[in-house]
């Protein structure tokens, strides 16, 4: 087969998400029997110290029947984490503002009034979302 005829075969359809430093690559593939399959590609860009940089590369194979399964659990999921924290993005990565103190617990009371021990607050901090309630 030709260089021309294996480019046609790769390219049947892409979409392409830029996230940060990550990259998203959705490609839809032909197998030999030349039925269609999925690839999701993420792509990660790290810098070494002398400037330069390398892409980490992970990449997923859906074939056509695990689609249904596959999306009722990814919709699941993704439903869960935004009913249970909102889609507002909390990371100091994500946030150029983002301050690790002001999700730290100081001098917190509890209902009852009685003090709660800060000492390794970062590891037992529960983020929530008043909004909710």
């Amino acid at each position: 087969m030709s260089d021309h005829g294996m480019m046609e075969k790769e390219e049947i359809f892409s979409k392409v998400l830029r996230a940060g430093r990550r990259t998203y690559f959705f490609d839809v593939r032909a197998t030999k029997a030349e039925d269609y399959y999925l690839t999701i590609t993420e792509s990660k860009k790290f810098t070494n110290d002398d400037g330069s940089f390398h892409y980490k590369k992970h990449k997923i194979y859906l074939y056509k029947e695990d689609f249904t399964e596959f999306n009722e659990i990814l919709r699941e999921m993704t439903d869960y984490i935004i009913t249970e924290k909102g889609d507002e993005v909390i990371s100091e990565r994500h946030q150029k503002d983002f301050k690790k103190e002001d999700y730290s617990v100081a001098n917190d009371v509890t209902e009852g009034g009685e003090s709660i021990d800060n000492s390794d607050s970062a590891e037992k901090f529960t983020d929530i979302n008043f909004e909710d309630i």
